[in-house]
Parts: C-alpha cells; structure tokens; sequence
C-alpha cells in the first residue's frame, strides 16, 4: 500500500507497515480498514519523512485514531545512530517527556500523535511562548540520561567535514571552502572551550517544527530526538537563535531572513527566563554572561549547519534546497566571526 495524502499517491509504505498498524489498531480494539487509512506528510521535519496516519475505530467513521509514523530519511545512519536515538526516545518517554514509542518497523517507528499545536516560525518570537520555551528547554538540559556525558560538538564537526569532503567535487568543496574548515573547527574549540562550561543533555535541534504546545493548559513538548545528547548548554541555545531565522513553511523554505535572529532584549527575555526556571533568580551578570557564551555558539551552529546542509543536499530524498541552505549557514559563520570573536 502507498500513503496517499488527500488522494494522491506520494510513495511507497514501508514492507510491514500496514500489519503493524492493523495489530495496534486490533490491541486498541478499532476496526480497521485499510482503504479508510489516510495519511498527512508533516513538511517541517527535514532529516526524516513523517507522517500524520489516522484511520476511523469504527464503521460509522464517528470518532478517528491518529499516530504518527516516521519513516528513516537516507541521511540517519550518517548523522546518528539510530538505536540508540530509540533508547533515548524510549527514556525520556518514560519520563514523562514527548510521545510513546508504539510500534518499531525496519525502516522507522510509529509514536504517539500529541494532540497540540506544532509552534510556528512567528510563534517563537511570541514573548509569552519564548519564556515557556525556555523553561522547557532547561528542564530538558537537566534530565539525567544514561550513557556517556562527554561533549560530542568537536567530534561531530570533524566527522561531518570528512564526509562533506568526500561527497563534493573538488570546485563544490573550494565554493564551501571546506578545506579552511579543520582549522576553523580547531580555532573555535580554542576560543569557546572554558573551565566549567555547563554540559546537560541537549536536544541539538531546537528548531520551531521540534516545539509543539497545548494551547489550553500551555504545556510546551520538545519532539524529535535523532541528535539529542549530552552536549554543551550554550551551543544548544545558540542553535534555537539561529533558528529563529528559519520558516519551513514557505514556497522557499530553505531560505534564511537572518534579520529576524532575536535582537538583545529577545535574547536577554529568553536567557532570564531559562536562568531563572528552576526557583533561583539570576543576576544581570549571569545573564550577560550566558548572552556572551551563546553569541559565541552561534558560530559553531553555522557550522554544523552548513555542513549537516552539504551531506544532505548530496544523499537526502526530501525535497529542500540542502546546498542553497548550506551556502547561507556558511555565509553567516564568516560574516560573523570577526564580530562575535572581536578579531
């Protein structure tokens, strides 16, 4: 059987897939009809293909199921390791964060569908959503996750360089300049590596499509977890700055309007409030000085960015301008590092 998505076809369904979602539709006690099977592409996720599924649980087609599946993109076994993104789906479900792991399949997994509102790209800019983002995000940063607690930033940098080198063309690889990269990647652990820098558990990928709130109770969920780890906190928070820049939804989605990065008082609204989320009022010094760290971040993420861009603008099956995307992230890294690194 195909996903069909308002009745057109738009690929193939993973073998099995159908039996899986017919045994948890029997578990459930639904009747389930294949033909009555209908599915929604979520267009935000841009490593992974994820769908919407919903069937009736009954003939009179009153009341629906929905779950979500997510189909592996081409990119995952290259970016992370995909069982131990399960694991770590499966820890932070069990305690009490994002979805239920319902069903696994060869090719991807099928979730729980939270009945909330994916965030949208003038969402987090809304003050009163920024602050809750925060909140969460520093709940997020203090979760004790099994395994190891080293810093993985540098490490995945240089990999992602190897790889993005033996993907491109010699002329492609001199556009990008990848071969000042190492040094670049070097300079920067140098400069921002410092005695006590915060470590937690990151999620690496806090852009608005991972966000979803309850719009009743204001109950903010962090989704999608294929890069999360332990990481540096500042490198975290830069990366949901950076974002800010992005909208997914639009007839050129990998477009980047570097004009709406959150300006002082954004950031300083949203650094008092990830600070202050667990009882502990923060100084202006200690606000300052996160503001300061995370700028510096900003750096490393428009390296990461460019690169995880070139990767999959080279292997990835989902329709996203990676390479132009790529080009903006790498344009950005070098128009900033004088600034940010006051060279």
């Amino acid at each position: 059987m195909s996903l069909e998505i308002n009745g057109i076809i738009v690929g193939t369904q993973p073998e099995g897939l159908t039996e899986l979602l017919r045994s948890l539709a029997s578990d459930w006690g639904d009747v389930f009809d294949t033909n009555k099977l209908k599915a929604v592409h979520l267009s935000s996720a841009l490593t992974n293909a994820v769908y919407q599924i919903t069937w009736p649980k009954t003939t009179t087609e009153d009341d629906e199921r929905t779950v979500l599946v997510r189909i592996y993109g081409r990119v995952s076994d290259i970016f992370f390791d995909c069982g131990e993104e399960i694991r770590t789906f499966e820890f932070i479900s069990s305690h009490g964060h994002g979805p239920c792991l319902l069903a696994q399949f060869p090719e991807g997994r099928v979730e729980e569908f939270i009945h909330a509102k994916t965030l949208s790209s003038c969402d987090i800019r809304d003050p009163e959503i920024s602050t809750l983002i925060a909140a969460k995000v520093r709940e997020f940063h203090d979760l004790n996750m099994p395994g190891s607690k080293t810093v993985i930033l540098w490490t995945t940098l240089r990999k992602w360089l190897i790889k993005a080198r033996s993907l491109c063309s010699q002329e492609q690889a001199n556009k990008f300049r990848l071969e000042e990269l190492e040094n670049e990647i070097n300079t920067l652990e140098y400069e921002l590596s410092k005695p006590q820098q915060h470590i937690g558990f990151c999620h690496n990928d806090l852009q608005y499509g991972n966000i979803m709130i309850d719009d009743k109770t204001k109950f903010i969920t962090l989704t999608d977890y294929e890069f999360a780890c332990y990481n540096l906190v500042a490198y975290d928070l830069a990366y949901h700055f950076c974002e800010w820049a992005a909208n997914y939804h639009t007839d050129t989605p990998h477009v980047l309007d570097y004009s709406k990065y959150p300006d002082l008082e954004e950031r300083k609204r949203f650094l008092r409030s990830y600070l202050s989320s667990t009882g502990n009022q923060s100084s202006n010094t200690e606000v300052d000085r996160l503001i300061d760290e995370v700028e510096k971040f900003t750096l490393a993420s428009h390296l990461n960015g460019g690169l995880w861009g070139i990767i999959s603008g080279y292997v990835s099956n989902i329709d996203f301008n990676y390479i132009e995307y790529a080009k903006q992230r790498f344009s950005q890294y070098w128009l900033k590092k004088p600034q940010v690194l006051k060279e």
